[in-house]
């Protein structure tokens, strides 16, 4: 909170750019009236802390050898004209009239001033315009089309969930009080200087880790508005730039709003809020993730669903896992999914609770390869199975996982330990249930019988079932069969904070190596219909509200995953299910292999 603001004393008078000796010749003093200067910079006081800010003569100083700007207690010499020993030292003596800020203030070079050409920072500015020739050259010959949130969000009348929503992605449990309203430093793009300066700016509008800002001083004028994920390096709370001596300069398209720029601001920040001074550590502890290479764990086989392998874990990008399975040589058989899925186990989990398990031909572990700790694996919650429990062959309602978009009949097949149960789908299932598929006891993926009939949910009957419309009632009677008690089922639904309509970044799980642009269109308690943007609504998934496969707007950019945009050319039917592999015809080709 920058609150109690109010103006640091200063008994210190600042330098002219141009030195002030009394030695100068009229050539070295004179002002190129055609060139106003940049504004000066005062210290400000909040909450015992001093920040500075433009429009003051007082607090800054200006390196009359490197041109750094900095605080002016932490320059060397009496008159504190130099940012370092070295720099006081070099500076010579028929170059001293010739000040740094007068060149970047435009005034004409004189003829000592020619010295400089030798020295640092006409060095580092040579290599500036040399790279920025180079980038604009590089753009000119290859141009390759990213996806732009901050074009797709437009001017913020769409939606973006909250990161609170999301509490398996960084800062997820920590994103605290960052609202609209926030105030923050960030690199000014509207300034003539030719070097990295920075302004305040205040969020508008959020949207995950996206929020539109827009600089002080704009008012109500959203023509420079901007975009900017807040979870990135260049992002910093308010007093940054005074504590690091970075420059703070107004945009250049408002500097003529304001003759007073320090009593504007602190008018505008007495009372605001800006981030923790801890934030950018924060965000970099809360990306650390404790999966390595190398680690073995236990995942599904996704060519038969009623079984796990082994796997090692090959590349971790954001708490994502590529796993290779460990038969394969060349490292193409793998399988994407987040560190916390319910897909991956610890080795030896089949065996504690009788689950199936394949075999590696593998003998012998290599030297480099560990099992990953049981604690770095999503905890479930304990049951008590002890009384009245589910039972081989009662029915219940799930979500087909070779067909994420539809919920259908099916049946417990198995009971196994620990409250996991292995589901079939009804009128689907193979000959020899390769293709029943596990499920805890606890699972936001299964429901009672009926469950679909009361939230207005189109159940999927089985395959080849005459008796239509279905009834529950009519269909336990003919398969002489019971439904799985309600009490059994998790009837949790947490304030998860999703509403239809807000974007996010959403895993393909028929390709769960794709994280695609994504809208909530749908919630039905904790179960959210996740539509992907660009295709039809029959590739439309059913995902629980804190399932680890979605994330905020931002998630891709901030963990340098690659975010699928919206599909812009509608393919033919069969090549989309060639190359994403969605719908029904997964289990058609599962069973023409059985």
């Amino acid at each position: 909170m920058l609150d109690g603001l109010e103006e640091e004393r200063s008994s210190c008078s600042s330098e002219s750019s141009g030195g002030g000796s009394a030695a100068s010749s009229p050539e070295d003093s004179e002002e190129d009236e055609s060139h106003p200067p940049a504004p000066s910079l005062t210290l400000i006081k909040t909450n015992g802390q001093l920040y500075t800010y433009p429009d003051g003569k007082a607090g800054m100083a200006t390196c009359e050898m490197c041109g750094m700007v900095g605080v002016r207690d932490a320059f060397y010499s009496k008159t504190k004209r130099f940012c370092s020993v070295s720099c006081s030292r070099s500076y010579s003596s028929n170059s001293k009239k010739a000040s740094i800020l007068a060149r970047l203030q435009g005034k004409p070079p004189t003829k000592k001033a020619k010295v400089l050409q030798k020295q640092p920072l006409m060095t580092k500015l040579a290599a500036y315009a040399q790279h920025q020739a180079s980038q604009q050259s590089a753009v000119k010959k290859i141009t390759v089309e990213v996806f732009d949130w901050g074009r797709y969000l437009g001017d913020g009348d769409v939606a973006g969930a909250p990161v609170s929503c999301f509490k398996h992605v960084p800062m997820g449990k920590s994103w605290g009080d960052i609202s609209e309203g926030v105030r923050v430093e960030v690199p000014n793009t509207d300034s003539a200087l030719p070097m990295k300066v920075y302004w305040i700016a205040g969020i508008i509008k959020l949207a995950g880790f996206k929020a539109l800002m827009r600089y002080e001083g704009f008012d109500s004028d959203s023509t420079r508005d901007f975009w900017l994920n807040l979870c990135v390096p260049d992002i910093h709370p308010v007093g940054w730039c005074a504590a690091g001596g970075k420059p703070l300069v107004p945009p250049q398209t408002i500097l003529h709003r304001f003759t007073n720029w320090k009593t504007f601001l602190i008018k505008r920040l007495t009372g605001s809020k800006t981030l923790p001074p801890d934030f950018p550590s924060k965000v970099q502890d809360s990306m650390q993730v404790p999966f390595k290479k190398q680690m073995r764990v236990e995942v599904v086989d996704k060519t038969h669903l009623c079984r796990t392998r082994v796997a090692l874990v090959e590349q971790v990008i954001g708490g994502r896992l590529r796993l290779v399975y460990e038969e394969c040589d060349d490292g193409s058989d793998d399988f994407w999914c987040h560190m916390y899925s319910p897909l991956i186990h610890s080795i030896g989990w089949s065996r504690s609770i009788g689950h199936r398990f394949k075999r590696s031909d593998v003998s012998k572990k290599l030297s480099v390869q560990t099992d990953a700790p049981g604690q770095l694996f999503a905890k479930v919650k304990e049951v008590d199975q002890s009384g009245s429990w589910f039972e081989d062959g009662m029915k219940l309602e799930a979500i087909d996982p070779l067909n994420l978009s539809a919920i259908c009949t099916a049946t417990v097949r198995k009971v196994l330990a620990d409250g996991y149960l292995m589901i079939g789908i009804d009128g689907s299932e193979a000959a020899d249930g390769s293709d029943w598929f596990c499920y805890h006891s606890t699972s936001p993926s299964i429901f009672p019988a009926g469950f679909c009939e009361i939230n207005d949910i189109e159940l999927t009957p089985p395959r080849g079932y005459s008796s239509l419309p279905f009834r529950w009632f009519e269909y336990l009677k003919e398969s002489r069969s019971v439904a799985a008690p309600v009490n059994l089922f998790n009837k949790d639904v947490p304030d998860h904070g999703f509403r239809p309509g807000m974007k996010l970044e959403a895993v393909d799980l028929m390709e769960p190596r794709l994280v695609c642009v994504a809208t909530v269109t749908r919630i039905v308690h904790r179960l959210l219909r996740i539509h992907f943007d660009g295709w039809e609504d029959e590739y439309d998934q059913w995902v629980d509200c804190e399932s680890p496969d979605l994330y905020p707007v931002g998630w891709c950019q901030l963990t340098g995953y690659q975010l699928q945009p919206p599909a812009k050319v509608m393919w033919s039917d069969e090549t989309k299910i060639e190359l994403f592999g969605h719908n029904s015809t997964n289990r058609a080709c599962l069973e023409e292999e059985e």
